[in-house]
Formats: C-alpha cells, sequence, structure tokens
C-alpha cells in the first residue's frame, strides 16, 4: 500500500487499484470519515467499476464501525450522489475514478447538502487520521452502525426534470455515448417520457471499457458518437465520462462544440430565470463567455480550475451558475453541485423550443478560436513554466490565479499542473485560429523541450 499523500488529491481520492488504493484504505477511510466530519449517518454510491463494489464496501464497514448508519444507493452517477446528499441532508461519498482507465478508483466526498469536502475543508484530516488507523489499526468503538439499500435513480431522474421546462420541445433524434459507463444507467431513467428517439452507444455497463474509454475530453473517444450522429441524422450527440457528471455536446454536423459554448448558452437561460445573478467561470475558460454573461445582465467571477473551489465560490457569491471548460456544469438549484445531465437538459429544452438547428442555435455563443485541452508530461513542471514565462515577458499581462496565464489584447493562454495527474495543461484562445496555433505551438516548443 503506498502514501496517502499520492492518492488524496486537492478535491478526491484517486489512485491505481490495488498498488495505491485498496480495501484496507478504504475501510480506515470510511472510520476516519466519519470521525473527522462528525456524521452519524452518510450516503454511499458507486460506479461499474470493477472494483467500486469491494472498496464501496469497505468504506461502509470504516463507516459503520464508527456507529454510523449508512444507505446504499448502490450504482449511481457522481450527480446522483449529489441529489441523495442534497435531497436526505446527509453527507455522502461517490466510489468511482471518473474518466481514469479502468485500473484506477477514488472517492469524491461531500457533507451533507452536497457541499464538497476538499483540501481545506476535511480532506486533509480525513487522509491523516486514515493514515493513523491504517497503522494502528481500527480497533473496536463500540455501536456499528445500520446499512439500508436504497434505490434512489427515479427521484433523481424526476428531480432533474422539475429543475428545466422541457413541456414544449419538440421531438428530437439524439445519440448518447455512455462509454460502457454510469450515464446507460441513468439516461433511460432521465429521457423516459420525453419526445427523444434515443440511439444508445455503449449503454452496457462494463467497468473494462471495452469500446473507448469514458473520457469525452479525447478527440478520439467521440468519433463514434460524431459517426453515429452523422449516420442517423440525429439532432445532436451526447457523451458523458465514466461517472457522468460531465456532458459533451456534438452537433448536427458531426462537429464537437466546445463546452465553453454550452456554459454561455445555459449562463443565458439562468439569467432569463434570474436577471442579475452572478455566473462563475473559470479562468481557462472563453473569453466569449464573461462577454455573453455581461451582455445579459449577469456578473461574471472568476475563478480558479477545480470542482471543490468552484462549488466554494458559487456558495460566497449565490452564483445562480457555473461552468468549466472541462464540461463540469454547476447549478444553484441542485445544491451548488455539477451535474452533466442537468446541462444535458438545457441543451435539449434550448434546441427543442425552436426549429433551427443546434450548430445555428449555438453560433451566437462562440465568438473565440480554441485550442482545447493540451497535455504535456515534463521533467521539471515549474522550470517548464519559469521558461515560458521568460519566453513573452513584455508581450502581455501576466496572471498567476491559477498557473500561469498569459493574455494579449485578442489572445490568451493558460499553463498549469494538473491537481490530480503528472502533467502540465496549456489552453489557448485567440479571435484568430492562425494566431492561436501560433500561441499554442510556441508555448508547446518550449514546455517540451523540458521534457
Amino acid at each position: 500500500m503506498g502514501d496517502l499523500a499520492k492518492i488524496f488529491k486537492a478535491y478526491d481520492v484517486r489512485g491505481v487499484v490495488p498498488d495505491e488504493f485498496d480495501e484496507r484504505t478504504a475501510e480506515a477511510v470510511g472510520a476516519a470519515f466519519v470521525e473527522v466530519t462528525g456524521a452519524t449517518s452518510a450516503v454511499v454510491a458507486r460506479d461499474m467499476r470493477l472494483s467500486s463494489e469491494p472498496l464501496s464496501d469497505a468504506f461502509v464497514r470504516g463507516a459503520t464501525s464508527r456507529g454510523a448508519d449508512v444507505i446504499d444507493a448502490g450504482l449511481g452517477s457522481t450527480d446522483l450522489l449529489y441529489y441523495a446528499s442534497g435531497s436526505l441532508g446527509l453527507p455522502g461519498v461517490m466510489f468511482t475514478a471518473s474518466h481514469n482507465p479502468a485500473r484506477y478508483n477514488g472517492m469524491k466526498m461531500c457533507h451533507a447538502g452536497a457541499v464538497p469536502v476538499g483540501t481545506d475543508t476535511g480532506l486533509t484530516a480525513i487522509r491523516d487520521r486514515a493514515a493513523e488507523l491504517l497503522a494502528a489499526g481500527l480497533g473496536e468503538t463500540g455501536r456499528t452502525g445500520s446499512v439500508i439499500e436504497k434505490d434512489l435513480l427515479q427521484g433523481y431522474a424526476e428531480h432533474l426534470r422539475t429543475l428545466v421546462d422541457l413541456s414544449a420541445i419538440r421531438p428530437l433524434k439524439v445519440v448518447v455515448d455512455a462509454g460502457n459507463a454510469m450515464a446507460g444507467h441513468t439516461v433511460p431513467a432521465v429521457f423516459g417520457g420525453l419526445p427523444i428517439e434515443l440511439t444508445p452507444l455503449y449503454f452496457e455497463l462494463d467497468g473494462s471499457f471495452p469500446n473507448h474509454e469514458a473520457n469525452p475530453i479525447e478527440p478520439a473517444n467521440l468519433r463514434d458518437l460524431q459517426r453515429a450522429v452523422l449516420a442517423t441524422r440525429a439532432d445532436l450527440g451526447l457523451a458523458f465520462d465514466g461517472d457522468a457528471d460531465r456532458c459533451w455536446v456534438i452537433d448536427e454536423r458531426g462537429e464537437s462544440v466546445s463546452p465553453s459554448t454550452i456554459t454561455a448558452l445555459v449562463a443565458t437561460r439562468e439569467l432569463a430565470k434570474h436577471p442579475g445573478s452572478t455566473i462563475i467561470h473559470n479562468l481557462i475558460t472563453s473569453r466569449g463567455v464573461p462577454e455573453i454573461v455581461t451582455e445579459h445582465g449577469g456578473v461574471p467571477v472568476r475563478t480558479r480550475v477545480g470542482h471543490s473551489i468552484i462549488k466554494a465560490e458559487m456558495a460566497r457569491t449565490g452564483a445562480v451558475f457555473g461552468g468549466e471548460h472541462s464540461a463540469h456544469y454547476y447549478f444553484r438549484d441542485f445544491w451548488y453541485a455539477d451535474s452533466g445531465m442537468l446541462a444535458a437538459l438545457h441543451v435539449l429544452a434550448a434546441l427543442g423550443e425552436q426549429a433551427r438547428p443546434l450548430s445555428q442555435v449555438l453560433a451566437a455563443y462562440a465568438r473565440y478560436h480554441a485550442s482545447g485541452e493540451i497535455n504535456s508530461t515534463v521533467h521539471d513542471q515549474a522550470e517548464a513554466v519559469r521558461q515560458v514565462r521568460e519566453t513573452f515577458e513584455g508581450r502581455g499581462a501576466f496572471d498567476e490565479l491559477d498557473g500561469l496565464t498569459v493574455a494579449g489584447r485578442d489572445w490568451w493562454f493558460n499553463l498549469r499542473p494538473s491537481n490530480t495527474e503528472p502533467l502540465l495543461r496549456l489552453n489557448a484562445e485567440a479571435a484568430d485560429p492562425s494566431q492561436m496555433a501560433a500561441i499554442r505551438d510556441e508555448v508547446l516548443a518550449v514546455v517540451r523541450s523540458e521534457k
């Protein structure tokens, strides 16, 4: 068993099973979770990974050994876990490694009401206490808590449909690529009863990911969906990641839609319901997002990357909506939590309320040309960032809110270390595609010379 500091990230737990993360560790974390948070009850859910059920069961043993009662929601998406935490008023834990390959697993934790557990809100204390328990043994503590199995899928689906008005949408042809992951479980429940002709791709739950990884941010994982949209003449395609908290959109032409474009679309819809509200966007979101939010009477607020950071800032500001360029979308009406499914329902409503194709609906929300996120593994991340800074000295404004952002009059880029992997992530954007490509290539040449 490895060092817990390696698997406890900035806002979740993630590692290779069993080398870095095993059942003994999960049991210790379960006990530590109850001790640190003081929880008397909790709700637990899991994805379809081969290791998720034994790890979840071990966590439950640890939690109940400290006297906590546990509601076992079984298979679910991460936003189903947030629904459970919010609707039941309980802290919760989701067993998933999200978009990571099959050999990984992890935990996403929240306090009651889906309030995130991050480095500064209990995760470090849970890690330290779990390490102590692993060293000394869990021991006996008296009362053992109970475990109750509870199916929350239908309640989750019904709740999401109360948050978006879908009563006036026209019939739509939709292709969904679940990647053999949790959207295959949740999409039929959420879409049931809607005027949607659904073409399912890879809805069979299989934690080995036999067709492609459930990571829609990688273009290769979207190709089957793009082909299916064109072949079926669908109105749009949707791709979800492993735990179905992220949603990627493909338009009727088979073209990938930037999550910034979706952020701008959903922001305007939420501002129509809640005029003058605050909208959160992270620093790698398109410049078009704050421009469009301002034009629609909203207040844009820029943040660092990361779901616990976004959720905390939304709670602080009372923001009605938040979007990240990684295709995470956050809603005040959903306990400030993220839900790819809820974002998908907004897209379906925006498209289905009128007759134009999706590409035309979204044209007003796409103003700039973006590189997408480009990852580089380097020997010395700090030195690579320093050299990039030196290269661009005097050519734009510098900002170190999260990594290094350099902004010119009509271009910008951000270079930041990943919170979960040993990578530098580059995002670049410009008004002109050739200018974007030139900035992107110049930064990558410096970064990758340090490999």
